[in-house]
């Protein structure tokens, strides 16, 4: 600001102050919808793709800017909903708009090494995280419970240590009985003894002289740590039902046979698909080779059906989810990752190169997310945008297709004793049916084994 009655003002370091006040100068920003970030409305007039902001990140951040900087604002829509795709050193979408000056700044976009050569950046905040949507694990089959307190290798270990220790049990038995004679021990006596002391039921001792007392002592005291070990994981096993594996990352969905993915169609552009196609990984290629691309409803209805997920950003298919498939319990059908794959590190803002007001916006973003308002806003837009769109969709039809199921799911547990109102789970045939099995199948066995011991004896009998 000059006065023309004062006196001479040097002007040497002018240009580098700070812009403290800009006296209402109107900025122009270009955005792409993607919420929690930037969200709006498009004028039914659409004069110059304008449009009206809604409540969202970027839109409280912009209103604080302008508050304080004292400038206007009118924010005009991308068109192609693009970030920004190089095209030989020309960039398409919001970067381009940028890249030629015919914007001032652009919303949340993520930086890469192309964009960063022909627009200035402002780092905002965290990026979110892809993710993985898929079913919820299922519960596992109950008549495997009595198998699931110990992993596959522990039990042959097992088997072969009982089979091991009674051919060493006879072997030394019968040595001694052909160094001093007397009584022998017959091998499935031995065998036997060492089984039945594992299931806390053993036969009488077989041994005949001090040292197999002694093997028979230490087969007891391990008889007794796995028997222990046994007893509290399949009591936890047993109160606590197990699920599948969930998957939590691209590693999770290969692991899978005959399974699928997709991608959004708007994500699935500059970073994130700079992200997929040059990745040396693996792994990532081989999800970018099996990548198809579909919109949210349409991917979350195959998910539904099994086989199939959704990769996503975080914030964004939590909302999604949180709003039109998940009941008034709080219960969805949807497992949202916990592992979530960064594919920039941080998302800000773009500016035309030479922007004199950045330096001063750079102050006031570090000022916001050094008190903690970023990640508060972040958390509050998301959790207001949520009940809104909750409260609108009442009578909607996915809404009401997936209370019902969730209902349903609820009174099948609750009447298989898996889920009660309280504390206590009473356990029933539901969770013991494999020992039921197990006996049906021990029963079989010995018939067919009395069976043979007849037929021998009459064939044996003159």
């Amino acid at each position: 600001m000059w006065n023309i009655n004062s006196n001479l003002q040097f002007m040497d370091n002018i240009l580098h102050d700070q812009i403290q006040n800009m006296f209402g100068h109107e900025l122009r920003i270009v955005a792409v919808p993607y919420f929690p970030y930037m969200d709006f409305e498009r004028n039914s007039n659409n004069l110059g793709n304008m449009v009206k902001p809604k409540d969202s990140l970027d839109v409280r951040i912009i209103e604080t800017f302008a508050d304080k900087l004292n400038f206007t604002y009118k924010i005009h829509a991308e068109p192609n909903r693009s970030f920004g795709e190089d095209r030989k050193g020309n960039f398409t979408g919001m970067i381009g708009q940028l890249q030629r000056e015919e914007t001032d700044f652009s919303t949340i976009v993520a930086p890469t090494p192309g964009r960063l050569k022909v627009v200035e950046y402002l780092r905002g905040y965290p990026s979110d995280p892809l993710t993985v949507t898929s079913l919820k694990p299922a519960l596992l089959p109950p008549h495997l419970a009595l198998l699931r307190p110990f992993e596959g290798n522990l039990w042959f270990a097992l088997l072969a240590s009982v089979v091991a220790w009674g051919v060493f049990m006879w072997l030394m038995q019968r040595a001694w009985w052909w160094v001093a004679g007397g009584r022998s021990v017959r091998f499935n006596t031995a065998l036997l003894f060492g089984w039945g002391a594992l299931l806390e039921q053993p036969p009488s001792n077989p041994s005949v002289n001090d040292s197999g007392r002694l093997l028979v002592g230490w087969w007891l005291v391990f008889c007794l740590i796995i028997d222990t070990g046994f007893r509290s994981s399949l009591v936890s096993h047993l109160t606590v039902q197990g699920t599948t594996k969930p998957l939590d990352g691209f590693e999770d969905i290969l692991e899978r046979n005959s399974w699928k993915w997709a991608i959004e169609p708007w994500l699935y552009k500059g970073a994130t698909l700079e992200y997929f196609s040059k990745h040396t990984s693996p792994i990532v290629k081989q999800i970018y080779s099996g990548m198809e691309v579909l919109v949210a409803d349409e991917a979350l209805k195959k998910v539904l059906d099994g086989g199939f997920s959704l990769i996503d950003h975080k914030n964004y298919i939590e909302v999604v989810v949180a709003s039109w498939y998940t009941d008034t319990h709080g219960d969805t059908s949807f497992y949202i990752s916990n592992k979530g794959i960064s594919v920039i590190a941080a998302f800000g803002w773009g500016f035309r190169q030479g922007a004199p007001f950045l330096s001063r916006f750079l102050q006031l973003m570090s000022r916001l997310e050094d008190a903690g308002l970023i990640n508060y806003w972040t958390k509050e837009v998301i959790n207001r945008r949520v009940k809104q769109n909750r409260a609108a969709s009442t009578l909607n039809l996915n809404a009401a297709k997936q209370d019902t199921k969730e209902v349903n799911l609820r009174s099948s547990l609750a009447s298989a004793g898996l889920m009660d109102d309280s504390s206590e789970v009473v356990l029933g045939m539901h969770h013991l049916q494999g020992a039921f099995y197990l006996l049906i199948l021990g029963c079989s066995v010995a018939s067919l084994n009395l069976l043979r011991e007849i037929f021998a004896h009459i064939r044996s009998s003159p």
